[in-house]
């Protein structure tokens, strides 16, 4: 039985290859980064084929493909005007090809840099003398001269020149620029030979271009590449999948880049459409994060799940209809015409989820739990329509949200997930069982004790809670609203003092943990400072102008027993506040978390809570 493949290898002469090249018939495809070698890396390529040793092989992909249609551009230094379309794109090999490219055949100085970066021309010149010196070695044959092929010391003297084939033949630096052009090379040969005029000296040349010629000379000319050519049958997917597992010594290409350069072979600009759709969204300061990528994926889940809509309305079954999906592949495989469709639903559900994050006291994108949430949010929104603009659809949505940020379901790999939740959120409205993020969602209460930093999407999920249900600033008394945010730089502060804790033998993954944390304004912390609960709270209600009763209120709206602070209890403030917490996300999440206790060295038999302020 034969087996299948998606490409073929060969070997093609260096000349050939260059030919193609110049002629447009080789080209790049335009996702491709420009990336320039340093001079010693092409002076190492160039000693390399001198003698005929491997440089790898280059890796191109055949044109005319029904899935792969990239825009292109030409290698760097070749011709722009009047080439053809190509016939084959370099996927691997770029950078070696560029290089022989400009050195070999473009006539012009080649673009290159230092060790240090710093940009270069250079030509490149065989040393004949050192090439036939059999103790010498080849890369030290290899010289590269700048543009104007006069060497100047630092206080721009001049220290040699060799600015004209004269000045090149007498001595003996061959320009690498002409070995394809026969009649150049012919011209120049015999300028170097009748250099000096001397019947003993030109027979010396004579012999001395023999070797060179046949030693060095007949290497380049009679070089072959191998090449390994991709069909063009082969899809997009693998074609991109290839091309990023070969090109390992750039950045991986993204597949909005991706898309990019396939969108523009239909001259359609997918990076202008974006420029515009972020500057549209960011106007909302919690979407301040969105990428490119989420955008796609929330495009690529509505194409598909309207192609799997269509399918079972006309009859397809459940298993044979297309997938919703948001996986790389199938987003490289977003057409023109699909992303057209749906990328104004997707834009308006990326507002329309900024509207209801809003309303759960999320204002920013720095506070945001999980970014990666508000892709499948802003599909099942777009989805829903007006459908989604009820108090019960809205508190279905709002809690299948807190769940997936208290059951941590949105880091790492989720594109499964997320076309879980469109399909299944969207059903879940129209009365079919609770979809999987909220069946997979559990917060254990041990958790609370690691919750320490915005690393972690719960840890600014609590923050958040306590600013929807009524969290008020201690100083200025005001509920923290979007306006109040912006205004006072909220932030998320600890209650008991980190100095005071260190002081009185605290352990950091008590005082550090969120429960000991609440969003404050940035002047009511200054108050706090160092201080003991029990002496910031004087200064903090003398500042404020209240008495202890309302002092109390603004605590509690935090849930804080304010009796375990007044008293510097940090132990009995703990357990108090970890039990209100823990009502506070069962409240979210509309489902118990699980009964362990969170920290059993601070157990205590009161069992009185504060969360019922």
């Amino acid at each position: 039985m034969s087996m299948m493949t998606t490409f073929d290898s060969t070997k093609e002469l260096l000349p050939d290859l260059l030919r193609g090249i110049r002629e447009g018939r080789t080209q790049l495809p335009d996702f491709q980064r420009g990336w320039v070698w340093d001079d010693a890396h092409i002076r190492s390529l160039l000693a390399s084929i001198s003698l005929s040793y491997p440089i790898g092989a280059v890796m191109m992909l055949q044109t005319g493909g029904e899935d792969v249609r990239f825009k292109t551009r030409p290698v760097e230094g070749a011709p722009s005007i009047g080439i053809q379309a190509p016939e084959r794109l370099i996927l691997d090999g770029q950078q070696r090809l560029t290089s022989l490219y400009q050195s070999l055949a473009s006539q012009h100085a080649v673009e290159t840099c230092d060790a240090r970066g710093n940009s270069l021309k250079r030509w490149y010149y065989i040393d004949i003398n050192k090439a036939l010196d059999p103790n010498a070695d080849r890369e030290d044959a290899i010289v590269g001269l700048p543009e104007s092929r006069r060497l100047l010391n630092f206080r721009g003297e001049l220290l040699a020149d060799y600015s004209s084939a004269q000045l090149e033949c007498a001595a003996g630096l061959l320009p690498l620029r002409l070995l394809f052009d026969t009649t150049g090379l012919m011209q120049w040969q015999m300028q170097y030979i009748q250099t000096n005029a001397e019947p003993k000296l030109i027979q010396e040349r004579l012999a001395l271009w023999s070797k060179l010629t046949q030693e060095v000379l007949q290497r380049f000319q009679q070089y072959q590449v191998p090449l390994i050519i991709l069909r063009k049958e082969t899809p997009k997917d693998a074609v991109c999948q290839v091309f990023e597992k070969v090109n390992t010594g750039g950045v991986a290409l993204t597949v909005f880049e991706l898309l990019t350069a396939t969108y523009a072979a239909d001259d359609f600009e997918l990076r202008k459409d974006w420029d515009a759709r972020q500057k549209r969204l960011k106007k909302h300061d919690v979407l301040a994060n969105i990428e490119s990528s989420d955008f796609l994926q929330a495009v690529t889940l509505l194409a598909t799940h309207d192609r799997r809509r269509k399918s079972l309305a006309q009859g397809v079954t459940t298993d044979n209809a297309p997938g919703i999906s948001c996986k790389r592949k199938d987003i490289l495989r977003l057409s023109l015409v699909d992303y057209k469709a749906w990328a104004d639903a997707a834009t308006e559900g990326f507002e329309r989820a900024a509207k209801l994050l809003y309303d759960q006291n999320i204002f920013s994108g720095r506070d945001l739990p999980y970014r990666t949430q508000l892709t499948p949010l802003a599909a099942i929104l777009a989805t829903l329509g007006a459908g989604a603009d009820t108090d019960g659809v809205r508190s279905k949505l709002v809690r299948w949200y807190w769940c997936g940020v208290f059951g941590e379901l949105y880091g790492g790999a989720i594109e499964t997930r997320l076309a879980r939740d469109l399909a299944e959120v969207v059903a879940w409205v129209d009365g079919v069982p609770e979809p999987s993020t909220i069946v997979d969602a559990n917060f254990a209460p041990s958790r609370l004790l690691s919750l320490r930093t915005r690393n972690s999407a719960a840890y600014k999920g609590i923050a958040n809670l306590l600013l929807r249900d009524g969290g008020r600033d201690f100083l200025t008394g005001y509920a923290i609203n979007a306006q109040v945010y912006g205004d006072e730089t909220i932030d998320i502060h600890h209650i008991f003092p980190k100095d005071w804790c260190k002081a009185n033998g605290i352990e950091p993954r008590h005082y550090d943990s969120i429960v000991n944390k609440t969003p404050l304004s940035a002047r009511t912390n200054r108050k706090i400072g160092g201080r003991a609960p029990s002496a910031y709270l004087v200064k903090v209600q003398k500042d404020a102008g209240v008495d202890d009763a309302r002092m109390d209120e603004l605590l509690l709206s935090h849930v804080i027993e304010p009796s375990r602070l007044r008293a510097d209890d940090f132990k009995g403030f703990f357990e108090a506040r970890e039990r209100a917490l823990l009502q506070r996300i069962e409240r979210a999440m509309g489902k118990p978390v699980a009964a362990s206790a969170a920290s059993p060295e601070l157990s205590t038999q009161d069992e009185s809570t504060v969360d019922e302020a």
